[in-house]
């Protein structure tokens, strides 16, 4: 008892050089701007507040002034037109000062009319997230058959097969992303190919494992039958992997609607786009609902995956 009290703080020393870097590089990281976000903007004018991103943005406003062709009588359903006093600031050519004068502007206002564009931009994200998954099942299948023991090909190719699961796992999808726009340009297909290419590395171990996780009796009478490689597959493994198969391809189909919406910050198309360009614009009631919009989203596409889940096992 005596020795194991004198180990006791020695034990312990290895706290003290621990706890010396936390107490320094907490400053640094600047945690009492945590705090100003719910300060006014007078107090914190540095800090855009949380207050400016509330209440969410429902409704879009358009100047009739870029609609020559609307008739003030046939407007859209429920939509409404605005008369409003906004200073315009303008540029005297002649002394080159800035000018201010108050101007009358005529809105279109359509109560609802964000919440379409929204939900547009909502299922190009989901058809990012599909496409994608569908491309790391095609990408990621043959990989999956080469990475296997239970396929029994040669080692060499099941060695190439793993560092290359490897080496697309440890691919970021926003790097890839951000390369891919940049080559192909803006849009959702460097979306896809992102989601796509660093995808196919998680499906290529995850059906790689479920493989090697099957039963190996029946794999092993099939094979004594002189069976080729995929007739055991179809016959002696699929059966056995199947729920296994789909809660792995459900899980990425989740995964890459989820990082859908982030991509496309970088300009790889869905809502995620639409975000950036919001926040740029310091419009943040529209980045609120486009927040809620994903939160909504997600938890349905959720719910969803975890009904199949069950219907799968059960």
């Amino acid at each position: 008892m005596k020795a194991e009290a004198r180990l006791m703080p020695k034990q312990g020393l290895w706290l003290v050089p621990v706890v010396a870097l936390i107490a320094l590089s907490a400053p640094r990281m600047e945690f009492g701007r945590v705090g100003l976000a719910f300060a006014s903007d007078a107090s914190a004018p540095d800090i855009a507040g949380l207050a400016r991103f509330w209440p969410p943005q429902i409704e879009t406003r358009t100047d009739i002034a870029n609609l020559p062709s609307l008739d003030p009588d046939r407007l859209p359903p429920f939509s409404r037109l605005e008369t409003s006093t906004a200073p315009i600031r303008e540029l005297d050519p002649d002394t080159l000062e800035t000018t201010t004068r108050m101007s009358q502007r005529t809105w279109l206002v359509s109560p609802l009319g964000y919440l379409g564009d929204v939900a547009l931009r909502m299922v190009e994200t989901i058809e990012i997230g599909l496409w994608g998954t569908l491309l790391a099942v095609v990408a990621g299948l043959p990989l999956a058959f080469a990475r296997s023991r239970a396929i029994g090909l040669p080692f060499a190719l099941q060695i190439s097969a793993r560092l290359s699961c490897a080496a697309l796992r440890a691919l970021p999808e926003l790097l890839v992303a951000l390369l891919l726009v940049g080559a192909i340009g803006f849009g959702p297909t460097a979306g896809v190919l992102a989601l796509g290419v660093h995808a196919a590395g998680f499906i290529g171990r995850f059906y790689a494992d479920a493989f090697d996780d099957a039963d190996q009796h029946p794999i092993e009478a099939i094979r004594a039958t002189g069976a080729g490689r995929m007739s055991v597959f179809i016959v002696a493994v699929l059966p056995q992997v199947r729920a296994s198969l789909a809660s792995a391809t459900l899980y990425i189909l989740d995964r890459n609607v989820r990082m859908a919406t982030v991509i496309g910050i970088v300009g790889a198309g869905g809502i995620g786009q639409e975000l950036k360009g919001r926040i740029d614009l310091y419009e943040f009631g529209h980045a609120t609902t486009i927040v809620i919009a994903i939160f909504i989203v997600v938890a349905i596409l959720d719910e969803f995956a975890a009904h199949l889940r069950k219907r799968q096992s059960s």
